[in-house]
């Protein structure tokens, strides 16, 4: 490499580099430490907006984690209780019903994350950027979906889940 080369790509190194030394939050938003590590599902309950009930959509004792890493990527496997192996196409189907499962970047901003889609059960969630309001109190985790048709039952219309996980162990 002649000398005026090696000096053009040193300085095009440093120029790309200085920006992330001077303002390293600008490269990358800062994600809420306590949501890093891996949570335990507790509940999983679906509140309907026209009438307001709320159910248990995955039983009693659904089970599944959220995982959140400190390079901030989301993976979240939610499965029903009750979940048996399936013997033909409609029981395959079936269990398709009984299942959240996506990954993907997140930010948190304030009391809310938004994750940035890039695998999901329903292929219709690729892409998409999924905001969910949290709480956490102690080893708690709630979250709070906003309203929408979700597509495990769009039969109910719009509604909104109300998940609960408790801090698991790594």
């Amino acid at each position: 490499m002649r000398q005026s080369g090696r000096y053009a790509a040193l300085l095009a190194l440093a120029v790309g580099l200085v920006p992330g030394f001077l303002a390293p939050n600008l490269a990358r938003a800062e994600s809420d430490p306590r949501l890093t590590g891996l949570w335990t599902l507790v509940s999983y309950e679906v509140e309907v907006r026209s009438d307001g009930s709320k159910m248990p959509v995955m039983g009693e004792r659904p089970t599944g984690h959220a995982y959140f890493t400190p390079e901030d990527r989301v993976f979240f496997v939610l499965t029903g209780e009750g979940r048996r192996p399936a013997e033909s196409e409609g029981e395959r189907a079936a269990l398709m019903g009984t299942l959240v499962s996506y990954s993907g970047t997140f930010r948190t901003e304030g009391d809310r994350w938004t994750a940035k889609l890039d695998v999901a059960w329903d292929p219709k969630w690729v892409g998409t950027e999924q905001t969910r309001m949290f709480t956490l109190e102690g080893d708690r985790l709630r979250v709070l979906t906003p309203w929408r048709v979700m597509p495990n039952w769009a039969d109910k219309g719009e509604t909104r889940s109300i998940v609960t996980f408790v801090r698991g162990k790594d």
